[in-house]
């Protein structure tokens, strides 16, 4: 089933492009850009030109202008992954990320990152900008609790929280047919225990991401019944609902 950008995942938080954006908070959440992918590949002897920044920035331009065509959106929150070297910055990590920062400056009055598990060292570049790294955000109101999904909170507010936000496992379903096999990158929407949890795509396009019908989950989250999630797949601007995992 087609849908439309827009589109409801829950009532109030709607899928733009492989955002998520929560109309009561004004907030545009997103996850996974690996910021250096690039330079990382090309040290492994993989030749590949960057062209990730330019992707994301031009991307999320168009989603930010859909949602408001004047004035600052409320609220950025990256989800995890912003850089992709574990234990260093690279020198295009440190170029990107600080030039998008000053892009999410322009376009948000608030930008928040949640700590993922490639972002060990993103402090010194987040505190030129007076950002903080941090675990979890946790929208009160909504009783929305955010983190990147590589470990199973322990704190009050997660205990608390009705809707989980995670990413880290980059879902991306296969589609195949006779001549070929083509990645879709998708959120995945299901319970956890008594919460609904929404899982979200990676906004990486130097890798499409793992499928989650074939491959093993990284998240602890979804180590056991996974399979009952509803896909809703990107492509461009349009959505799909692909139904149940165990049917795809």
């Amino acid at each position: 089933m087609m849908k439309k950008e827009g589109t409801e995942i829950l009532p109030g938080i709607e899928i733009r492009g492989l955002c998520l954006y929560i109309r009561a908070e004004d907030t545009l959440v997103f996850a996974d850009l690996h910021l250096g992918y690039e330079e990382e590949l090309r040290r492994m002897g993989i030749l590949v030109p960057g062209f990730q920044y330019k992707e994301i920035t031009a991307r999320l331009e168009k989603i930010i202008f859909s949602i408001r065509k004047e004035g600052k959106l409320k609220r950025a929150v990256i989800d995890g992954d912003l850089k992709h070297e574990f234990g260093r910055i690279s020198e295009q990590e440190w170029n990107e990320v600080m030039g998008f920062l000053s892009f999410l400056e322009k376009h948000f009055e608030e930008t928040v990152l949640v700590k993922g598990n490639h972002d060990n060292i993103l402090g010194p570049i987040a505190g030129r900008k007076n950002l903080s790294v941090v675990e979890y955000l946790f929208l009160e109101k909504e009783k929305i609790y955010i983190a990147h999904g590589h470990r199973i909170p322990e704190d009050p507010e997660f205990r608390e929280a009705e809707i989980v936000l995670i990413a880290h496992d980059h879902p991306a379903v296969s589609l195949r047919d006779a001549a070929k096999t083509e990645k879709v990158k998708c959120f995945l929407s299901g319970k956890w225990k008594k919460k609904i949890l929404i899982q979200l795509p990676s906004t990486c396009f130097a890798t499409m991401g793992s499928d989650p019908v074939a491959e093993e989950a990284l998240s602890p989250f979804l180590e056991n019944g996974r399979e009952s999630f509803d896909a809703y797949c990107v492509e461009g601007s349009e959505v799909f609902y692909f139904g149940k995992l165990r049917n795809i």
